[in-house]
């Protein structure tokens, strides 16, 4: 099933009915009423419990999981039916998977929400992780284009973490389980990946759900489907993604010796990216013309007819920027003496440039 990046819930509930083998049941409602589904596969006694879209405008993780659902049903994978439970929430903010926002219909992020448990989202999480009493946690999320895997390093495709469970950022038991599985998954995409793999930040935040549930010892992985140049609908961030998600059941079913330095010595996500820089721009800006002028343009990802389109945002200026680009563009003669106007939230409104440096998906 190829999709683009916007897969709101209409989409996804006909994919969700197609397997015998697989019970779905809804446990909860969104804040606009919309069901939040769980699919329940396998009937080993290791249980798993994996949620993705709790940012709505995050679906990589789970057009993966479109993928990754049908294999471990498939009688191949018999053996890992027979040893797993696995208790998926493809979408646990349908709302915002609706609307492609981060946030749900109140305007709450979600992962920001696991002391309050103010959202009935929240609310729905935290109470199937206390009945399930998961042996691990999947937590599944998108991320933008700006990071670099290490200082100076190419785009991160992927970036994975083990939360800290505390303020000193100790290494638990729970925490250490995370970062040698982690390490598994890492060691079995670096030869696709090579240095395209980022440790995301590690700061505690007990606010967030990884953070809250490896403070209380169940072993949680975060995912981060990041990106490839060019690839803006992330299909082959997918791809890698359900490659992921294989590596981790066969590391959970068949485990192999790693180190925790292994996952220590990930390159860690520096922001370093822009989505295009364009240069021989001469840019208007308050009154002020300048000449020959770089802009660094970022996507402004909006949801319209039911499509995301890439509106280009300009984030900074300047005779020679100090940014990374996905893209160079140099502007075409004709366009190089009209002045660029923006708005003020750096939107290119002008019709000449917005369609040229607007993605073409």
């Amino acid at each position: 099933m190829v999709c683009k990046r916007y897969l709101p819930p209409s989409r996804l509930e006909g994919f969700l009915n197609q397997f015998d083998a697989a019970v779905k049941s809804t446990v909860g409602y969104t804040v606009q009423n919309r069901p939040i589904d769980l699919l329940k596969i396998g009937s080993g006694d290791y249980q798993v419990l994996m949620w993705s879209q709790m940012h709505g405008n995050e679906s990589t993780t789970t057009k993966a999981l479109l993928d990754f659902i049908p294999w471990f049903l498939s009688e191949a994978q018999l053996k890992y039916q027979e040893a797993f439970t696995l208790h998926i929430i493809p979408q646990l903010n349908p709302d915002g998977s609706h609307l492609y926002t981060r946030a749900n219909a109140n305007g709450v992020d979600l992962n920001r929400d696991a002391i309050a448990l103010s959202q009935p989202e929240s609310s729905v999480l935290r109470g199937l992780y206390e009945s399930i009493k998961p042996d691990l946690c999947l937590n599944l999320h998108g991320q933008r284009t700006i990071y670099a895997a290490g200082n100076g390093g190419p785009s991160a495709s992927l970036s994975f973490l083990a939360p800290a469970a505390n303020e000193e950022r100790s290494l638990t038991d729970a925490r250490k389980e995370a970062m040698l599985l982690i390490s598994a998954i890492t060691q079995g995409l670096s030869g696709e990946l090579p240095d395209a793999i980022g440790r995301y930040d590690d700061s505690f935040n007990p606010n967030c759900v990884g953070d809250s549930f490896i403070q209380s010892e169940t072993p949680t992985l975060l995912f981060e489907a990041g990106h490839i140049p060019g690839d803006y609908q992330r299909e082959q961030t997918r791809a890698y993604i359900f490659k992921a998600y294989k590596l981790l059941f066969e590391q959970l079913l068949n485990p192999k010796h790693f180190e925790l330095d292994d996952y220590l010595n990930l390159p860690q996500n520096t922001v370093e990216f822009c989505d295009l820089i364009v240069s021989g721009v001469r840019i208007f800006d308050n009154g002020t013309q300048k000449e020959d002028q770089q802009i660094a343009v970022q996507y402004v990802e909006t949801l319209d007819n039911e499509e995301i389109v890439f509106l280009p945002q300009m984030l900074q200026y300047g005779y020679k920027l100090d940014i990374r680009a996905h893209k160079y563009l140099e502007l075409p003669t004709g366009l190089q003496s009209v002045p660029l106007i923006f708005d003020k939230e750096g939107l290119i409104k002008d019709s000449q440039f917005a369609d040229l440096l607007s993605l073409k998906s």
